[in-house]
C-alpha cells in the first residue's frame, strides 16, 4: 500500500481534530510531508500543553473550538480516536464532501509491512502485545502500536515487506477507515461498550466489523467461536476464517484439547503447550492466548515459537497487574477494566474473596450483570466517581450490602486496604472509563500502584521499627 510520504500530502490543507497523542502524531507527520496543517481541539491550552510541545512549529494550533469546514478551506479532515461523528467539524466535512479519515488509515496507506490488527471489546492490549512477542520469537522485526503504545504513524515507514505490524485498533479508529486491509484481522469479543459514542449496539458491532471489510481471499479473519456476536460475523468476511475456542473443538483454528492448546487444520493437529504453562491468570487470558496463537499461525509462525512466547509472557501494565503482596493480601491493578464485562472477567480470574474498587464514568452500559458477579465473588465493594451511585444501586438490588463510598482513588485504596483479610485480593477494576477523575486509565492505574506501594512500604517500615 506504500506510496511514499511526499506524493500523498504535499501542499494539502489538512485539519486535524483532537490534540491528544494520536492527533499530535498525525499533525507532526503530515507537516513533515509538506502539508499545511491546522490542529484543533475543543480543550484549552492548559490541558494540552505537554502534547502540543511535540508539534512542529509550522503546525497552526486552534484551541477552545473548531474552525469551519468547507471545501474552500480544507482538502482533508483527520479525526483523532474518540472524536465522535457528531462533532461539528466531522459533520460539516461530511455534509460538504470534504474527505474524513483517521490516523490508522493514514498509517495503513504508508505501510509496506503486513498488518495484524486486533480489536474487540476486551483483551485487545494483552492480545496485541502477546502477538507481537510471538512474532519476535519467530525472528520478525515487529512494530506493536496503534491504540497501544506509539501511534502507528510515528514508526510505520521504518518497516519493510519482511517485517510485521501488530496493531491494536479500537472501534473509534475503525469507524474512520476507508481502505484499511489487514493481512490478519482479529476480533476477540463484542459486548456493549462505547454506546455513548456509537449511539447503539448495532452501530458498535458494525464499527468492529470494518476491520475485515476490505479483506480478500488471501487474508485471514480470526474470530472467537465462543462469542455469539463475533462468531456470527464469519459469514460476512471476505477473508479465510480461523476460529479460536476455549470450550469447543474447531475444524480449523486454535482450541483446547485435554488441557493442551492445539492448532488444527483438516490435515494436521499440532500441540503448542499445556494450558497450565501460561503465566497469565484467568479464562479470558486463555482466550487472548488462543487468539494470539491463531493470528501468528495464520501468518505461518511455527508452533514452537508460539509456545515459547506463551510460556514466558507475563502480561502488560494495568491488566490484572500484580502490584504488591503484603500480609497475605494481593493488590492487583486492572485499571484497563473500563466496562462491566472486563471487570466480570477480572473477578472470574480469582477463586478467593475480593475487595473490589469500581467506579468512574459510565460509557452507556448496564451494571446489572456486574452486580450479579459482585454478589458471587466480592466480599467488600468500594465505589467512587460519577457512577458510584449507579453501581451501588445495582448491587443492592442483587442483595449485596457490603458497599463503601470513597471520595477519591487514594481514599478508595485506603478503605480497601483496611477491609482486606489475609488470603484475599484487593482489585482495582473500575468497570468504567477514567475520564471523570483522570486523563486516562494509565494515570488511574499508576496512582493506584503509587498509593498501594506507599501503604505497604509504610507498614513495613513501621513493623521494622517496632521489632527493632
Amino acid at each position: 500500500m506504500w506510496k511514499g510520504r511526499g506524493s500523498l500530502f504535499k501542499g494539502k490543507r489538512i485539519l486535524v481534530i483532537g490534540a491528544g497523542k494520536t492527533g499530535v502524531a498525525a499533525g507532526r507527520f503530515l507537516a513533515s510531508c509538506g502539508a499545511r496543517v491546522t490542529l484543533a481541539d475543543i480543550k484549552a491550552d492548559s490541558e494540552l500543553r505537554e502534547n502540543l510541545g511535540r508539534l512542529d512549529p509550522d503546525v497552526n494550533v486552534v484551541l477552545g473550538g473548531y474552525p469551519q469546514v468547507t471545501p474552500a478551506l480544507w482538502d482533508l479532515v483527520v479525526v483523532s480516536p474518540g472524536v465522535p461523528p457528531t462533532a461539528p467539524p466531522v459533520r460539516q466535512a461530511e455534509e460538504a464532501g470534504v474527505p474524513v479519515t483517521g490516523e490508522l488509515e493514514l498509517a495503513f496507506q504508508l505501510a509496506r509491512a503486513p498488518v495484524v490488527a486486533v480489536t474487540g471489546t476486551n483483551g485487545k492490549t494483552t492480545t496485541t502485545a502477546l502477538t507481537g512477542e510471538i512474532f519476535r520469537r519467530a525472528g520478525y522485526r515487529v512494530l506493536v502500536g496503534g491504540n497501544i503504545g506509539v501511534p502507528l504513524i510515528d514508526k510505520v515507514e521504518t518497516l519493510g515487506p519482511e517485517d510485521v505490524i501488530v496493531a491494536e485498533v479500537s472501534s473509534f479508529q475503525l469507524a474512520a477507515t476507508r481502505t484499511f486491509r489487514p493481512r490478519v484481522a482479529v476480533i476477540l469479543n463484542i459486548t456493549p461498550d462505547h454506546l455513548d459514542w456509537h449511539g447503539d449496539f448495532n452501530a458498535y458491532v458494525e464499527a468492529k466489523a470494518r476491520i475485515f471489510r476490505r479483506q480478500g481471499p488471501a487474508d485471514f479473519t480470526v474470530l472467537n467461536f465462543d462469542d455469539r456476536i463475533t462468531a456470527g460475523l464469519a459469514g460476512r468476511t471476505p477473508g479465510q476464517v480461523i476460529f479460536f475456542s476455549r470450550t469447543h473443538t474447531v475444524d480449523r483454528g486454535v482450541c483446547v484439547q485435554a488441557g493442551k492448546i492445539v492448532l488444527i487444520r483438516p490435515d494436521q493437529t499440532r500441540e503448542v503447550c499445556a494450558v497450565g504453562e501460561l503465566l497469565l491468570p484467568g479464562s479470558h487470558n486463555l482466550e487472548n492466548a488462543l487468539a494470539a496463537a491463531a493470528a501468528a499461525w495464520s501468518m505461518g509462525v511455527d508452533a514452537r515459537h508460539i509456545a515459547d512466547a506463551l510460556r514466558t509472557f507475563r502480561g502488560v501494565a494495568h491488566r490484572l497487574e500484580l502490584v504488591a503482596e503484603h500480609n497475605g493480601v494481593k493488590y492487583v491493578n486492572d485499571s484497563k477494566g473500563t466496562n462491566p464485562e472486563a471487570t466480570i472477567k477480572a473477578l472470574d480470574a480469582y477463586n478467593v474473596p475480593i475487595v473490589l474498587i469500581a467506579g468512574g464514568r459510565n460509557k452507556g452500559g448496564s451494571f446489572s450483570s456486574l452486580a450479579a458477579k459482585v454478589k458471587e465473588k466480592v466480599r467488600v465493594l468500594v465505589v467512587l466517581g460519577e457512577s458510584a451511585s449507579a453501581i451501588e444501586a445495582a448491587v443492592r438490588a442483587e442483595g449485596f450490602e457490603s458497599v463503601l463510598r470513597a471520595t477519591s482513588l487514594p481514599d478508595a485504596v485506603k478503605l480497601a486496604h483496611r477491609e482486606a483479610r489475609r488470603g484475599e485480593v484487593v482489585l482495582l477494576s473500575p468497570a468504567c472509563a477514567s475520564w471523570d477523575m483522570f486523563a486516562n486509565y494509565e494515570e488511574r492505574g499508576n496512582l493506584f500502584k503509587k498509593v498501594v506501594r506507599e501503604l505497604v512500604e509504610g507498614e513495613a517500615r513501621g513493623n521494622t521499627q517496632t521489632t527493632g
